[in-house]
């Protein structure tokens, strides 16, 4: 496979990803290579200071950045030269020198704005959305739009719960995953028209194992494989449940501290067993589902 790196994209960038990136080499079979693309000045010179010469290698250098301010689809059309524009047309199927995939902490929205013109969404897909794998005591749930898409349509979210379904078949192993679509309650009467057509749509969906409506604090009570949302309330719902999940187990820590100091050394394993098992920055990158091809945003 040929990977592409978005070396400037993200809060941390670019000397974090490149991190990352040299990490990741000794994981990568002598076949795969890493496209790193970005300041060509900056990635030389990164690679030099920590040694590393690797044929897998190759760099492509990116003139202008996309930044997290930025308008998005102005950005994309406006910063023709940028890293994540070059990315998006290797991917796409009039790219030369193409890579197989790519991987950016930046800009969502120019992410996905990047990977609909020069990419294209798969046939039926009007809309792509990002599907994020959340951890719960039940098992992992697919979340399904979290900020690709902040004003869907009801065939929107329809298309979603079908690629939802798909991603927890074949990624997650789960032979029929249970598909819900996220609203103010469970009752039929609740939600707005668009809601109401979207639970009609995917309620046609042939071989689609829709359960209907669920709530927010159901996600996490394993009523549902796939849960299907709007980019806002998938945004929000899971940065909300990242800074709980951190709280809760500083709180833990702190209380059990305070008992018995001495408690705290033979619970630390378990602890950390638990935290690694449900802490986000365990999930780096969730796939953008509806494009043609592949694309990680990473947070």
């Amino acid at each position: 496979m040929r990977i592409g790196v978005d070396v400037m994209g993200g809060d941390y960038a670019p000397d974090q990803i490149l991190k990352g990136s040299i990490a990741a080499l000794p994981h990568l079979p002598p076949e795969d290579r890493l496209v790193l693309v970005g300041d060509r000045a900056v990635i030389d010179e990164t690679l030099r200071e920590r040694g590393v010469n690797d044929p897998r290698i190759e760099v492509v250098h990116a003139r202008e950045v996309i930044g997290m301010d930025d308008s998005p689809v102005e950005a994309v059309r406006q910063k023709r030269d940028s890293s994540i524009n070059i990315l998006a047309k290797r991917a796409g199927p009039k790219g030369t020198d193409r890579i197989d995939a790519w991987v950016s902490a930046g800009n969502t929205g120019a992410c996905v704005a990047a990977a609909q013109i020069f990419m294209r969404c798969l046939p039926n897909v009007q809309r792509p959305g990002i599907a994020v794998t959340v951890p719960t005591f039940n098992g992992p749930v697919v979340l399904i739009d979290v900020g690709a898409n902040i004003e869907p349509k009801p065939a929107h979210l329809a298309q979603y719960g079908v690629m939802g379904d798909e991603y927890a078949r074949e990624i997650l192993g789960i032979p029929s995953p249970r598909v819900a679509l996220m609203n103010v309650g469970g009752e039929e009467a609740k939600g707005t028209s668009d809601m109401k057509q979207a639970r009609d749509l995917l309620r046609q969906a042939e071989g689609l194992n829709f359960t209907g409506y669920i709530e927010g604090r159901a996600v996490f009570d394993g009523e549902a494989d796939v849960v299907i949302t709007d980019g806002v309330v998938g945004n929000v719902m899971i940065k909300l449940a990242e800074g709980l999940s951190a709280g809760i187990f500083r709180a833990l820590s702190r209380e059990v501290l305070e008992i018995d100091p001495e408690l705290v050394l033979r619970l630390e394993p378990v602890i950390k067993s638990l935290y690694a098992k449900h802490d986000y920055h365990e999930y780096g990158g969730a796939p953008l589902l509806g494009v043609n091809g592949g694309v990680i945003k990473a947070h």
